[in-house]
């Protein structure tokens, strides 16, 4: 993750991106094969995931057609598809068919082989015929991929699965046939058959299940809607929705889109979105995001966003990028798996030769002990290691309101030292309201509101907010303004009813030589030692008092910022207030660091300095001024009920407004890296043990094909385990 603002900013280029459904791959060097192909066409970038069987490309449309990336994977021997256009079939279903089959013809044949007296006259006979179809029926896929491979000159897993399979069955045969006095190996074809199809099954099913979290997602969305027209309601379907309609929203209904309420009040339920357990109270003016749950009152909605531009679509498509990334630590993996093939079948034909001609052994002997080596070795977990996990790892963030941009963003979350807060909106509740007006001697209380809040009007900061609702709620309509100047991170000057007015930072009122008497000094003292943001108002050149506007704290900030200590992080209290204000809410909340006085465009220079003093940085803000900064840092943390730009900034964002959620995401991220080296360390070290014992003939191919199935179905059953993650754990 670059530390750099630039590197975080998005480059503006021509380049389409898509997402192709994969159909034919059935291990890791399957993906990487296609990955390889695609990857040297002119102008594409893609990667594919083996786990969720989906490609995720960028490429040229100047260069490249979609046909031609379609053509390109199906030349490399698989099939393509957009995902609405794919077949659908289900891969469980199709390994649970041919699993009943080969079980079912593969028992007697083990009885058969293990069990002398149960031997009828002919048995070997029997076993070919018993044989034959759980190889050449049920075993069919295996054959069909790896020669679709070979005439590509490659090798997967697909191959190992052929090679070992048929040889036993074609050396069985030959024996028969031939009358030779030697074991036969019926029993052996198709019990590996079955058992590959059995970890095949079982591996399907697990990773269908931890898809599960996105597919969840994108049905949560309603399916109808009551669309408004002439007074009447009529029932459409919620694709015909467009923006600017209106549409009614009953007690118990799903919200059909985002939008925002024009009429009516109720509690929206937003669990399914943001994680969030209590109901939120909304009413006109609010806005309100599609899929939501309406508890109580009846609602009328303007639609503001439709179709992929929803707040839930969007969540989606970020988890599906998220998941169809890589993280670092699965390159290694990627880089072991393209070789893996062909170097197992080097040592499965050394193995024959040492044990024939170097042991002396009988061929029997040397025969099963190359077959164990070809069926032991699986490439399949090394695949599955990262790609479950994150699938899991990033679906599970989705249903707790957890956005986890990619999956190098893992690997940060374990390295962070600081994490830097900003104070409004992110510990704060970002909805201040005047606390006290302190007018200058000879100043009516009226005279400085009114020149306060008009002048205040026309900005967009928070603190000129409250003072312009409050003007207007004591006063009703402000008086107009002739000319207005913004100075970022100081204040407002303005012309009101004549009046020159600035309204700011005492600093502000320093710059134009007007200097504040003793009284008014001393309570902007008082003030901002109760924890409150202040500012001089004057006119015409004379201070005319100070007002005091308050943001109170979220109730849950304090015990998210013992979560973020708890974690071994060192929090920091980040905010353009004076030292004074900044310091009471530090103290309130527990925080000893504060960079208080920061102008906005100076936060990404405090997140510079701290990195340059050897800190790894995570950031938490809402606002368009915390972007920057969230760029910046090593990990950027956006609140989601802030900003669309500071959420694109941002590495992390926390649809839910509680900052608990961070402390929750940290946590996530981290065991779910956890999880991926776990994974990667079982499949790295089964390989390593396996071979060789099977090298050393003390591995037979029947428990060597349970140790492989096994292991594929041990690395995905692992990564579910993610699924039962709580943010409540550290809170108990």
């Amino acid at each position: 993750m670059a530390s750099a603002t630039e590197a975080k900013t998005p480059i503006a280029d021509e380049r389409q991106r898509v997402e192709l459904a994969i159909s034919g791959m059935t291990c890791a060097s399957c993906a990487a094969r296609i990955e390889k192909r695609l990857n040297k066409m002119g102008g594409v970038s893609a990667a594919v995931n083996f786990a969720s069987e989906h490609a995720a490309v960028a490429f040229d449309p100047r260069q490249v057609k979609l046909e031609d990336l379609i053509g390109t994977v199906e030349a490399a021997g698989y099939g393509a598809a957009l995902p609405e256009e794919a077949s659908g079939e289900d891969p469980v279903r199709q390994y649970r068919n041919r699993l009943v089959l080969a079980v079912s013809f593969t028992l007697p044949l083990v009885v058969f082989a293990w069990i002398s007296a149960s031997r009828p006259p002919g048995w070997e006979w029997i076993s070919l015929v018993l044989a034959t179809p759980v190889v050449f029926v049920a075993g069919w896929p295996f054959h069909r991929a790896a020669l679709a491979n070979a005439r590509h000159l490659a090798a997967t897993m697909d191959t190992l699965i052929s090679i070992g399979t048929l040889a036993a069955w074609t050396w069985s045969t030959v024996v028969l046939v031939g009358s030779i006095s030697t074991n036969v190996y019926f029993d052996t074809a198709g019990a590996i058959t079955s058992l590959i199809l059995l970890g095949r099954f079982l591996e399907s099913r697990a990773r269908s299940r931890s898809g599960e979290a996105i597919k969840k997602l994108l049905e949560l969305g309603a399916k109808e809607a009551r669309l408004l027209r002439d007074g009447n309601e009529v029932l459409v379907p919620v694709e015909r929705l467009m923006v600017g309609d209106r549409f009614v929203v009953r007690p118990g209904e799903k919200v059909a889109t985002d939008g925002v309420v024009l009429s009516g009040s109720s509690a929206v339920d937003r669990s399914m979105l943001t994680g969030e357990s209590v109901p939120v109270e909304v009413g006109p003016g609010d806005s309100i995001a599609g899929a939501t749950l309406n508890t109580s009152g009846r609602l009328v909605v303007e639609a503001t966003q439709v179709g992929a531009s929803t707040a839930l679509a969007q969540i989606a498509r970020l988890v599906a990028d998220a998941q169809a990334g890589k993280a670092p630590v699965q390159r290694l993996a990627d880089r072991v798996s393209a070789v893996f093939v062909p170097i197992v079948i080097a040592i499965s034909a050394l193995s024959l030769l040492g044990w024939l001609f170097i042991a002396g052994e009988a061929t029997t002997a040397a025969f099963a002990t190359a077959v164990a080596v070809v069926v032991v070795a699986c490439p399949c977990a090394l695949g599955l290691a990262t790609p479950t996990a994150l699938m899991v790892g990033t679906g599970r963030g989705a249903q707790l309101g957890i956005l986890i941009k990619g999956p190098e963003v893992l690997e940060q979350t374990r390295r962070v030292t600081t994490i830097v807060l900003d104070k409004t909106g992110t510990l704060t509740e970002g909805k201040m309201a005047v606390s006290a007006l302190v007018p200058a001697e000879g100043v009516e209380e009226e005279e400085l509101l009114c020149l306060a809040a008009s002048a205040e009007d026309a900005s967009e900061h928070p603190v000129a907010l409250a003072i312009a609702s409050y003007g207007r709620q004591r006063l009703g309509e402000l008086s107009a303004v002739e000319s207005f100047s913004a100075r970022a991170g100081l204040g407002v000057e303005a012309v009101v009813e004549g009046h020159a007015v600035v309204v700011g930072r005492p600093s502000l009122l320093e710059d134009w030589a007007i200097a504040l008497p003793e009284g008014l000094e001393s309570e902007i003292r008082r003030l901002e030692a109760k924890g409150s943001s202040v500012v001089a108002v004057a006119a015409d050149g004379k201070p005319i008092g100070v007002i005091a506007v308050s943001d109170r704290l979220k109730e849950t900030s304090r015990q998210a910022v013992a979560e973020l200590r708890g974690l071994g992080l060192t929090p920091v209290l980040i905010t353009g207030d004076n030292e004074t204000t900044a310091r009471a809410v530090a103290e309130e909340l527990g925080i000893e660091r504060v960079l208080a006085g920061v102008l906005p465009k100076g936060k990404a220079d405090e997140i510079a300095r701290l990195q340059g003093a050897g800190e790894v940085v995570a950031m938490v803000g809402d606002g368009v001024n915390d972007a920057p900064a969230l760029a910046r840092a090593d990990l950027g943390m956006s609140i989601g009920t802030g900003t669309d730009v500071a959420i694109e900034a941002s590495d992390i964002s926390l649809v839910a407004g509680d900052l608990r959620s961070a402390a929750a995401a940290i946590r996530l991220s981290r065991r779910t890296l956890t999880t991926i080296k776990g994974n990667l360390f079982w499949a790295f070290g089964y390989n390593i043990a396996a071979i060789p014992l099977a090298v050393a003939g003390l591995v037979n191919p029947i428990v060597a094909a349970a140790a492989m199935a096994f292991s594929s179905v041990f690395v995905v059953t692992n990564s579910l385990r993610l699924r039962r993650f709580s943010p409540d754990e550290a809170r108990r």
